[in-house]
């Protein structure tokens, strides 16, 4: 299969069709390499938590079949001035537990999205207020205008004010300090399927929610969510017919399941971006031999590192031609993206020696690379790789990969000297990715993702306009200035868009996104 001829085609949906044996004609049974690591939808701004929990919940404003926005628990939107926003609420929608769903559901969402714990903090830090009209009418009024504000609450999921405050999980579980509530086990949700048993870490039941107010275009009442950490076993447990869908596929095995009567790859496009940042505000790293000073403070330690990472090797011989390198932090199928802007500094070891020694490192460093196992293709593998190409310029690479359930904690903590990360901007726009991963932190929810705290006040100053500017080419040239400031700077090394491998029984019908959540109201098990 030739993956590279898949990338381009982003923001495509592929519709799969797909035989093999299955427990009940009603019951789908999904693994994934990694868990959902809460129930509680505003815990964790990460693709697999929020496909598998917006399967629950819902936010006002979702998505269709072609990413385009579609109403969701809003009917309809519109700017009633450029700071105002008018949402009409769908009426006759209950929670799981049978309380309608109003306005003052969604005053209580927005505010728990914005307050402590939350990691989805950067989708509503330029909200000012939020006002009940009546019970199916709120107005969101924002600091300056914005115009993707909908498109910005297209994954922040409306929560029941009731539930909440009766299970004392009025706050959103806060994953980097380990605390739980509620809401990390149990849901009520407005959406398609109710949660049935959790048990993190071994398997997650959804049903049917019979009494959901839209239509479930697919015919499967039970869905069992596994998490199976070892690729082997993964596969093996597909093409045995145990599971009938596993993400993602281990590369070296595309081929042997496409050859299997029993099951095949749907292959596409993502919009996830990987890259590896850097700590860039403490002035001495936590995790390095080099006292009294940081590095990565010196834009010639940051270029040499980009500049010896050989990233065709990585996509040759550990992604297998299923990736697209980049020299940004956003891909083809994100507004904003430019093509032209997309040349990557060239591989050149012997250069990236010479600027270490400029910096004062002849001899190079040591420092620890922190790396998620079981979350991105291929992760753990491509970290190896880097600190491989690293020893070459007489850096040593200390490298530490552990299992999401502990990564994401420890780097969200800005516990980390060095790390990798993947991002899809939720909103398909770049402004998110300035506003969540390359803007100044701030208290509010700006550079949340930002974690080695890059900051040059000229991009910040661009991603507050780019955010209120409505006219699309003066939006879009200053997206294209942002870019080129965080490109000179090397805020951080960008790496490549991975792409999707999903493997599934024959006799599946699903939907694949570019955004790879995967909606169980599309899953038809076919006799």
């Amino acid at each position: 299969m030739n993956f590279k001829k898949t990338l381009p085609a982003m923001g495509a949906t592929l519709i799969l069709s797909a035989t093999g044996l299955m427990a009940s004609a009603q019951t789908a049974r999904i693994a994934n390499q990694g868990d959902a690591l809460s129930m509680d939808p505003h815990s964790l701004n990460e693709s697999l938590q929020l496909s598998v929990t917006g399967n629950i919940y819902e936010p006002l404003v979702g998505r269709g079949k072609d990413l385009a926005l579609a109403p969701a628990l809003a009917t309809s939107w519109k700017q009633t001035s450029p700071n105002v926003w008018r949402f009409e609420l769908r009426k006759g929608v209950t929670f799981h537990d049978g309380t309608p769903f109003t306005a003052d559901d969604v005053v209580f969402t927005l505010a728990r999205v914005a307050g402590e714990g939350s990691d989805m903090k950067s989708n509503v830090n330029d909200i000012k207020e939020v006002r009940k009209i009546n019970d199916h009418v709120i107005e969101i009024e924002t600091k300056a205008p914005f115009p993707i504000l909908p498109d910005a609450l297209s994954t922040t999921f409306m929560m029941s004010k009731k539930w909440c405050e009766t299970n004392q999980a009025t706050r959103p579980v806060d994953r980097r300090k380990g605390i739980e509530n509620a809401a990390s086990f149990r849901a009520n949700g407005t959406g398609p399927y109710r949660l049935r048993e959790r048990q993190p870490n071994v398997r997650t039941t959804f049903v049917r929610n019979g009494n959901y107010w839209g239509k479930i275009e697919g015919n499967v009442n039970e869905v069992i969510f596994t998490p199976i950490g070892n690729d082997a076993t993964r596969v093996a447990a597909l093409l045995s017919g145990e599971i009938d869908v596993m993400e993602p596929v281990p590369l070296q095995d595309v081929d042997r399941i496409n050859a299997s009567p029993n099951a095949k790859v749907l292959a596409g496009p993502e919009l996830r971006t990987i890259f590896l940042g850097m700590d860039q505000k403490r002035d001495e790293l936590l995790f390095s031999n080099v006292k009294g000073k940081n590095p990565f403070k010196d834009k010639r330690v940051r270029q040499a590192f980009y500049q010896a990472i050989d990233i065709d090797g990585i996509q040759k011989t550990v992604m297998r031609g299923a990736s697209k390198p980049t020299a940004l932090m956003v891909g083809p199928g994100i507004n904003g993206f430019n093509a032209d802007q997309n040349k990557r500094l060239p591989y050149d070891p012997e250069a990236a020696k010479k600027l270490l020694a400029d910096a004062g490192y002849p001899n190079g460093f040591e420092v620890a690379l922190n790396c998620p196992n079981d979350r991105y293709v291929n992760d753990s593998r491509i970290c190896q790789t880097v600190a491989a190409n690293l020893s070459r310029v007489n850096i040593k690479v200390n490298l530490q990969a552990e299992t999401k359930g502990t990564y994401f904690p420890k780097v969200l903590r800005r516990d980390t000297s060095f790390y990798m990360l993947g991002w899809t901007p939720t909103t398909y726009d770049a402004h998110n990715a300035l506003n969540a991963l390359m803007a100044c932190v701030d208290d509010k929810g700006a550079g949340q993702f930002n974690l080695g705290s890059y900051c040059n006040p000229k991009v910040d100053q661009l991603t507050r306009t780019i955010q209120s500017e409505t006219d699309k080419t003066k939006r879009n040239a200053m997206i294209k200035e942002a870019f080129d400031l965080h490109s000179a700077d090397i805020g951080h090394l960008p790496l490549h868009q991975q792409a999707l491998a999903w493997g599934v029984n024959k006799r599946i019908d699903l939907v694949q996104l570019a955004d790879n959540f995967m909606p169980f109201r599309y899953i038809t098990v076919k006799p």
